[in-house]
């Protein structure tokens, strides 16, 4: 009988859990900072993947990874470095906590500013980081599809170049907009 005894390579992984509607230098910013703090990888969650079309969620989970991509690549940071998946829509419980880490590798802790999120993640025995603030009164989602929707071409100021090509292609301010105007 062989038996092999060897060392695990334990990667200390962070979670970044968000809509990323659309997937914006904050974001960016944010995944940076994580290697900053010595993480190896990071997994960035796709939340909300069941909805798209809608104001608040206009871009569909496959958009928002490929955005996260094309961020990643601009800024040069090594796509394998970071794992990317998507989750349905859902309440945010100690039980959704489990359930969402059911759904990716394992990791050390998650980065989160947002409260309930917080709590639910730290009930289930996952480490909370809570990471500064990132220009936040212009990175942010709202804000950018806000100006999206006015046919406002600051919002390209907020994402990465190769971000803003795809959302041309897709045709996605024109999207934003229809979705916009739809009351």
């Amino acid at each position: 009988m062989l038996l092999f005894i060897g060392c695990i390579n334990l990667v200390e992984r962070a979670l970044i859990y968000g809509r990323f509607q659309p997937f914006h230098l904050g974001h960016l910013s944010l995944v940076k900072w994580s290697f900053e703090q010595g993480f190896d990888e990071v997994a960035i969650l796709v939340g909300m993947a069941s909805e798209n079309y809608t104001p608040r969620n206009p871009f569909t989970a496959g958009e928002r990874i490929e955005m996260a991509r094309l961020s990643l690549k601009d800024s040069g940071i090594p796509l394998d470095k970071v794992i990317t998946a998507t989750i349905p829509t859902l309440e945010i419980s100690i039980g959704c906590a489990y359930y969402v880490l059911s759904y990716i590798p394992k990791v050390k802790a998650i980065l989160t500013r947002n409260p309930v999120i917080s709590k639910a993640f730290a009930d289930a025995g996952i480490e909370v980081i809570t990471p500064p603030i990132f220009n936040r009164n212009e990175w942010r989602g709202q804000y950018i599809r806000e100006l999206m929707a006015k046919n406002d071409s600051k919002w390209k100021n907020y994402v990465t170049p190769s971000v803003v090509s795809y959302i041309e292609e897709i045709n996605g301010i024109e999207r934003v907009r229809k979705i916009n105007s739809e009351d």
